[in-house]
């Protein structure tokens, strides 16, 4: 047998063989050495006490005016105003709907100050000092507006994702100009997806609710 490893005694020449017991000894040292250096690197381990702490995870509280309610709410300065009404707060608000979550689609749309926003683009911290309408708030006393009524009344629903967003724009748009066309109908809903495709119906319900705000003036 022949042993090129490494040894405690000078080594023979290339080729010469090693005795057993001298063999063994080499051995023998050589996991020794090999304990001791991980007994070591254990003891120079840092104490777990003295282990720098995780970092707190930065949240705020703030408050919320949503549906002309106060809300309390604690969340991170990178939440949307999305998450904070789905998830934040203590009682949810999950109408709004989270759908691409990057603006293009329209179905988490909510009114601020009364206008359109995409609430996956907001930063909820950015919503302080405003009033914030989510399609809850549409109905506070739980009778529907124009819009919702017609919607119902000419189907303008499928799968349902989409509505709460077209629901909140038709509100602000038809409110504003109750007398607009179906082209401007069409133009004002062009950030709001309906992909079960009942843009037809929608419109219908639009120029409708349209007619009886109209009356109502």
């Amino acid at each position: 047998m022949r042993y090129r490893g490494m040894r405690s005694d000078p080594s023979p020449e290339r080729g010469e063989a090693v005795p057993d017991d001298k063999l063994e000894v080499s051995r023998r040292g050589f996991l020794q050495g090999a304990g001791g250096a991980a007994a070591g690197a254990l003891l120079i381990q840092p104490d777990a006490a003295a282990a720098p702490k995780a970092r707190k995870s930065g949240e705020q509280s703030v408050t919320l005016m949503v549906n002309g309610e106060s809300r309390d709410v604690s969340l991170e300065a990178r939440t949307t105003l999305l998450d904070a009404l789905r998830i934040r707060l203590e009682d949810p608000l999950t109408g709004t709907k989270l759908v691409c979550d990057r603006g293009t689609c329209g179905a988490c749309t909510v009114l601020l100050d009364g206008d359109p926003v995409c609430s996956c683009l907001v930063l909820a911290v950015d919503a302080v000092g405003h009033e914030v309408t989510t399609v809850e708030g549409l109905a506070p006393e739980g009778e529907m507006n124009a819009v919702q009524r017609a919607m119902c009344k000419h189907d303008g629903m499928m799968c349902g994702f989409c509505t709460p967003g077209i629901t909140v724009t038709l509100t602000a748009f038809m409110e504003a100009q109750p007398a607009a066309t179906r082209e401007e109908v069409q133009a004002a809903l062009s950030g709001n997806y309906c992909r079960c495709g009942t843009y037809p119906h929608v419109f219908d319900a639009a120029l409708e609710a349209g007619r009886e705000l109209q009356e109502g003036k």
